[in-house]
């Protein structure tokens, strides 16, 4: 075997962990200093003489699935990061205060902090029967964790000596991602939004009640998890059992506490929102790319169309990808949607177009 040359290593991907310092604003443990989990995955030789200072991109999960599961996972070439650090970015994703590795607040910690309905799936194994909350509230908020971003993107230009960011948000992720670049568009390049849950209702300020009565978590099992995407199933093909279960099996790992509760589940905040508003929208400039799964049933196509519609930028694309829910990033067609966002992210277009309306996969 010959010697392994440097230019040969330089294509390895590498993964990187850091952990970044937060001044936290979420309500039940403000003020207090926590950490965000951030995942990095760049090729080698990218890594080594530094990203060109538009090839640095974050991602922003939703509402249950922490990051380096949404987005890095391993099965096959379904990892989202490892595309864009094949293409050159050194792509980075992180995970909220109450997900993943990051920090957990203590009231996650108590069963009886999950709503009533949630709490009889785990009697008697976990707790004798029904009990109040410890912490009656929802947990994070919207402003928390545009808290959050704000510490690992002021992280990352540090990091990498860059001006701005990319960012990519998926579900809860585009008013996480969105709403974060329209009060710092100086510092966001470009925005690619996948299922994005815009709500032209949104109240411009917070409710009477911050953080708002209510459980403070929820949880989901695997069967959970499975139904959820099986009644968004259109296409026969659309998704391969394999790589549902390599979905399901980083979750538990994500979530060492949830998975001693019942069978096993992952646990996640419940999120007080408000700000990001259709009058914010019109006035978001960011070049950005809107994606819609046909078969999406948990955040509609006509919703991410109206964002298409409300958004100020000049530079906006929505794709229609065929035989895709809202788990489009784990299915047959995620390649379409990768292609997409790396050509998105380099050239402001995607098959030539900087602005419009397409279908991929049909």
């Amino acid at each position: 075997m010959g010697q392994l040359s440097f230019a040969d290593d330089s294509a390895r991907l590498l993964r990187v962990d850091h952990y970044v310092r937060v001044h936290s604003s979420v309500p039940a443990i403000a003020g207090q200093t926590t950490q965000i989990y951030v995942r990095e995955v760049v090729q080698a030789g990218v890594a080594l003489r530094g990203p060109a200072a538009d090839r640095v991109a974050l991602f922003v999960h939703g509402a249950g699935t922490p990051a380096e599961v949404a987005f890095d996972v391993p099965f096959q070439d379904y990892s989202w990061m490892a595309y864009l650090a094949r293409a050159g970015f050194d792509a980075f994703s992180m995970d909220m205060t109450g997900y993943g590795r990051s920090t957990r607040p203590a009231p996650m910690n108590d069963p009886c902090n999950l709503s009533r309905e949630q709490q009889t799936g785990f009697i008697p194994a976990l707790i004798s029967a029904p009990c109040s909350p410890s912490y009656p509230h929802q947990l994070t908020t919207l402003a928390s964790d545009w808290n959050d971003i704000g510490a690992v993107v002021d992280y990352l230009l540090a990091l990498r000596h860059v001006d701005r960011v990319s960012l990519l948000g998926w579900s809860l992720g585009g008013p996480r991602a969105a709403g974060y670049a329209s009060g710092h568009p100086e510092k966001v390049r470009q925005m690619v939004l996948l299922a994005p849950a815009y709500n032209r209702a949104a109240s411009a300020g917070p409710p009477p009640q911050v953080p708002a009565d209510g459980a403070a978590m929820t949880t989901q099992s695997h069967d959970e998890f499975t139904a959820n995407w099986a009644r968004q199933t259109g296409c026969s093909d659309q998704v391969d059992p394999a790589a549902s279960d390599s979905v399901w099996e980083q979750m538990i790992v994500s979530d060492p506490v949830g998975a001693t509760w019942g069978t096993g589940v992952r646990r996640a905040p419940q999120v007080t929102s408000w700000g990001w508003t259709s009058a914010a929208v019109a006035k978001t400039q960011t070049p950005t790319l809107m994606v819609t799964g046909v078969h999406d049933k948990q955040v509609p196509p006509e919703r991410v169309r109206e964002l298409y519609e409300d958004l100020g930028a000049a530079h906006k694309v929505f794709v229609d990808l065929a035989c895709s829910s809202h788990n489009a990033m784990w299915e047959k067609n995620h390649l379409l949607l990768f292609k997409a966002s790396a050509e998105w992210l380099t050239k402001s277009t995607v098959n030539g177009m900087e602005a419009g309306v397409l279908k991929l996969g049909y």
